[in-house]
């Protein structure tokens, strides 16, 4: 009988919830709370005391993933503790998505994108949030510029990550139902989040964001929130002409950062993004050394870049930078902006929307 016994590997599931010093800083002074909408609950987490005279950050997360798979690992890093003293913070997880979410019963109609944008101003509203910075990844880059185009009062910013403004075209479409054949969600969601190299040669992250996707959420949930995004519509922007159609042309009206790492799959949408916004008031990130999760795999370089832009609003204006000093000397124009008037007409401009690449983190 001994000789039939063979050793098994067993397979570490890494956290993703601790920051640099092993605290999960997440939890720390967080309510959660499911909130009635007109298109189903909710469930979203608050962290800190809204503050009257700033907006709140608002986090939208890409599908296969929620608000502690996406963005724990950026909101754990030492540098954000500067940003979130600052400003309260509201994660969003998308309609079964949370953590130990019910499964949906059979026949349930998920909300369309512009459905689930439609539901985020009644949360705001029931949390007393007057006015956000969004932060959104894939799919929740969507749902938050959706929010901005509807409602620009409520929006004073956004930080787009592998945001793509197209519709999904016939060919990608067959494609995609043709590969459901051959490839199952998980495999179809990491292939969304991560570059083919990626997948060959950073196993361990991969490995860890498979399990997360394959077990920590309810599979016909998840694929009911995938199938909503691959079904949205065509984004309606369009980059205005100075003196011709600025006031009525339809665009964000707000400034945007857009951010993607040099070999994610979402180079060319987020370019295609950049294009058809407002260049005086939009910047293109695109991150060297990086790939399809910017803010997992970089976050003190986001961070930075997030500082600036949040200068560039007005807020902030003394805080500390550090990593993006060098790459900065390559920028077409600065975002920072330290005279206090909270115009959004000329903040975060960069010529033309030109990308700037960033070097790697400086050691601190």
């Amino acid at each position: 009988m001994m000789e039939e016994l063979h050793d098994v590997q067993l397979t570490e599931i890494r956290p993703l919830l601790t920051g640099q010093s092993g605290r999960n800083l997440q939890d720390f002074d967080c309510q959660e709370h499911d909130v009635e909408t007109a298109h189903g609950v909710l469930h979203v987490t608050m962290r800190g005391a809204v503050k009257s005279n700033r907006p709140t950050i608002l986090t939208y997360h890409d599908v296969g993933l929620n608000h502690k798979s996406c963005f724990n690992t950026l909101f754990n890093y030492e540098d954000m503790q500067e940003v979130t003293q600052h400003f309260s913070v509201v994660h969003v997880d998308a309609p079964g998505q949370q953590e130990n979410a019910p499964v949906f019963p059979t026949g349930y109609q998920y909300p369309s994108m512009d459905e689930l944008a439609e539901m985020l101003p009644s949360v705001l509203t029931q949390l007393h949030v007057q006015t956000v910075i969004g932060i959104g990844v894939g799919a929740g880059a969507y749902v938050l510029t959706k929010l901005a185009l509807k409602k620009p009062s409520l929006v004073e910013g956004l930080l787009l990550i592998n945001i793509d403004p197209c519709a999904k075209g016939w060919v990608d479409w067959a494609a995609s139902k043709l590969s459901g054949f051959t490839s199952n969600l998980v495999d179809i969601i990491m292939g969304h989040h991560f570059s083919t190299e990626e997948l060959t040669e950073n196993q361990e992250i991969i490995q860890t964001y498979r399990l997360h996707v394959s077990q920590d959420i309810p599979q016909e949930n998840l694929a009911l929130f995938y199938n909503s995004y691959e079904s949205r519509e065509e984004l309606q922007i369009e980059r205005p002409v100075p003196g011709m159609n600025e006031n009525t042309v339809v665009t964000l009206r707000c400034p945007a950062l857009l951010v993607v790492g040099d070999s994610s799959p979402a180079v060319d949408a987020v370019v295609e993004c950049n294009s058809r916004l407002n260049p005086t008031k939009t910047t293109l990130l695109k991150m060297a050394d990086c790939g399809g999760l910017p803010q997992v795999v970089q976050p003190g370089k986001l961070i930075e870049a997030f500082k600036y832009f949040v200068q560039g609003m007005s807020y902030m204006p003394s805080v500390g930078m550090t990593r993006l000093v060098r790459s900065r000397t390559h920028s077409t124009s600065s975002v920072s902006s330290t005279d206090g008037s909270r115009s959004r007409s000329n903040t975060n401009s960069q010529a033309e929307g030109a990308a700037s690449d960033v070097t790697p983190p400086l050691s601190s």
